[in-house]
């Protein structure tokens, strides 16, 4: 059965995109990445997305952060209060890689959006943040002090301190063993659960797709953009492991990968 709360959550959306399209200059003109993408994110609705190398999901990502202006279409977020402080963002992004500073502290980079922003609110949160992705005792630790599946819940304690309505991931576990990889996608799901802000989450891994979202967006080649969104909110909440190993799950990473066939080939 599916979760009636998160349910309710999906219906209310958070941020439109109609007909947005995208592009680059590569020197001879417009590259045209995507065209024509329409869709809803829902509060608190977690969100994946999956397509083939080089179709446009991290520009999809930039495009709905607002760091890259569509060349076509719009992108509305609803209760968009220009009137908030700084520390009260829309989108914060988690990065394929960690990107820590290597010269600080585990609680210094956390603490990074706060001192850019000179925000007081936003240092509040660091200890906070630290203590939800538990780390709290490698608060004092640098960089090359952690296994790579640490320096991934460092950047999503940084993240986290602007207390975003939306996490934008872009293949944040890509690097990591399959083993520590699973363990970071339970771990994922409980703090998604604690913080209600909704997630947009770009991997190349079908069943980590299906294992976390409410929804599978699925991407063609460039420029074709969205060519279908997936509902998984039929799928059982909470996720536990052994969801791997059943039917419907398996149902579901066959379904999507039924549109996947040319890209994968």
């Amino acid at each position: 059965m599916a979760d009636p709360a998160r349910e309710e959550k999906s219906i209310e959306p958070l941020i439109a995109l109609e007909q947005v399209g995208a592009a680059y200059s590569n020197g001879k003109g417009l590259l045209q990445v995507f065209t024509s993408v329409s869709f809803t994110v829902g509060k608190g609705e977690f969100l994946a997305v999956v397509g083939p190398s080089g179709c446009g999901k991290t520009t999809l990502l930039r495009v709905i952060g607002g760091l890259l202006k569509p060349t076509s279409g719009k992108v509305a977020v609803q209760d968009n209060d220009e009137g908030e402080s700084t520390r009260r963002r829309t989108f914060s992004y988690v990065f394929q890689n960690p990107v820590l500073l290597p010269w600080r502290t585990v609680r210094k980079n956390v603490a990074l959006p706060s001192e850019v922003f000179g925000d007081g609110v936003i240092r509040a949160r660091v200890e906070a943040m630290i203590e939800l992705v538990g780390l709290r005792e490698f608060s004092d630790s640098f960089p090359d002090q952690l296994s790579g599946g640490m320096q991934s819940r460092v950047a999503i304690a940084r993240a986290l301190t602007y207390d975003p309505k939306v996490l934008l991931m872009d293949e944040p576990f890509g690097s990591l063993d399959e083993i520590t990889r699973t363990r970071l996608n339970l771990e994922l799901l409980r703090i998604w659960r604690t913080i209600g802000a909704g997630v947009v989450f770009v991997t190349h891994s079908l069943s980590e797709a299906v294992f976390l979202a409410d929804r599978v967006l699925i991407m063609g080649q460039m420029p074709t953009g969205v060519i279908a969104d997936i509902p998984n909110n039929d799928l059982a909440r909470p996720r536990a492991l052994d969801m791997f190993e059943q039917v419907e799950f398996t149902q579901r990473v066959h379904e999507i990968r039924s549109y996947t066939r040319e890209w994968e080939a």
